[in-house]
C-alpha cells in the first residue's frame, strides 16, 4: 500500500506538470501537438536518465524509483514508459518483438481514441 502512495504523489506532480506546460503551448497547438510532443520527448528523456542511473551509476532505492518513474514520468506521460519498455526490448536482441510492440501499441491506441469517438458520437446522436 505504500508503494500505492509513491506512484500516487509522483502520478499527482507529474500531471500537474503535463498540464502547465500544455497550458504554454495552447497557442500554437491548433496546428500541431507541440505542448504534447514536448512532454512526450521530455519524459521519454527523464525516464531513460532516471534508469540508465540506476543500472550503470548507482541502484536507485525501489521507492524513489516508483515515486520518479511510474509515479511522476508516468503521470507526467506514459509514453515514457512506453519508450523505455520498447529500448529495454531492442537491448535485449527482441527487435522484432520491440518493432511489434510499437506498431500495436500505436495501432491499438489510435484505435482506442477512434472507437471511444465513434461511441460517444453514435449516443449523442440518440
Amino acid at each position: 500500500m505504500l508503494k500505492c502512495l509513491y506512484v500516487g504523489l509522483g502520478g499527482f506532480i507529474g500531471s500537474i506538470g503535463r498540464y502547465l506546460i500544455g497550458l504554454a503551448f495552447i497557442p500554437i497547438a491548433a496546428n500541431f501537438p507541440f505542448g504534447t510532443l514536448l512532454i512526450n520527448f521530455a519524459g521519454s528523456f527523464v525516464i531513460g536518465i532516471i534508469n540508465e542511473f540506476s543500472v550503470k551509476i548507482t541502484p536507485v532505492n525501489p521507492k524513489l524509483l516508483l515515486f520518479l518513474t511510474v509515479g511522476i514520468c508516468g503521470g507526467f506521460t506514459t509514453f515514457s514508459t512506453f519508450s523505455l519498455e520498447t529500448i529495454n526490448l531492442f537491448e535485449k536482441s527482441k527487435v522484432w518483438l520491440g518493432a511489434g510492440y510499437v506498431v500495436a501499441s500505436v495501432i491499438s491506441c489510435l484505435a482506442g481514441v477512434i472507437l471511444g469517438k465513434f461511441i460517444i458520437r453514435y449516443f449523442a446522436d440518440l
